[in-house]
């Protein structure tokens, strides 16, 4: 229980410092990087589109992952869940626009191309599966599009990781492109099928 409390906690703070750090650079250009500088003057509106939905999701998406509150204030979930989705399609496909022009080639355009691709479909699935009553399902790709979202924190823990031990930007930006969201899926899967496979014990569920 204790360690699971603090898994979220230390999720939801790193979570938090993204957004913030997402929002600032949007807002001050003295602390944009030169990469996401040449973003903004190339692509402002998709790079707008992009900081600020991410930001937002991955703000708004961390207090959803929180079962007390979720079943307490059903209202505010259902509201916050609203924008939540609105922030995944304006962040999601923005990155799906930026995707071909992604720094390094090919395969980190791929990468972070097939990152869109499932942030905003998972998030899909998700509304898909609520409208139809779906319970359980919408829980299970919601879960799956967070660990998405989550995407923006890997990404920054990857990145100086990699200058930290001296690799090249060249080589290492490709391999995070494909780091920083597959392994955070494979993460999600291993949760919920640990979930099921406990509700289906006998005197579990």
């Amino acid at each position: 229980m204790y360690l699971r409390r603090f898994a979220w906690g230390l999720m939801v703070l790193l979570a938090l410092a993204v957004a913030g750090y997402a929002i600032a650079i949007s807002l001050f250009d003295g602390l944009r990087t030169p990469l996401v500088r040449q973003l903004f003057e190339l692509r402002p509106w998709s790079a707008w589109a992009h900081f600020l939905g991410g930001a937002i999701a991955i703000a708004v998406g961390a207090l959803q992952t929180h079962t007390a509150l979720r079943n307490r204030w059903r209202g505010l979930h259902r509201w916050m869940g609203r924008v939540y989705v609105v922030a995944v399609a304006a962040g999601g496909l923005a990155a799906l626009a930026m995707a071909p022009h992604a720094s390094t080639g090919a395969v980190a355009a791929f990468g972070f191309g097939a990152l869109a691709v499932c942030w905003l479909g998972s998030t899909t699935l998700a509304v898909i599966a609520i409208r139809q009553r779906r319970i359980a399902d919408h829980r299970d790709w919601m879960l799956r599009s967070y660990a998405l979202t989550l995407a923006a924190v890997t990404l920054r823990l990857y990145l100086p990781a990699s200058q930290i031990a001296g690799i090249s930007f060249l080589v290492a930006y490709p391999a995070i492109a494909w780091l920083c969201w597959v392994p955070n899926l494979l993460v999600a899967e291993w949760m919920l099928r640990t979930r099921h496979a406990r509700t289906m014990l006998p005197g579990i569920a």
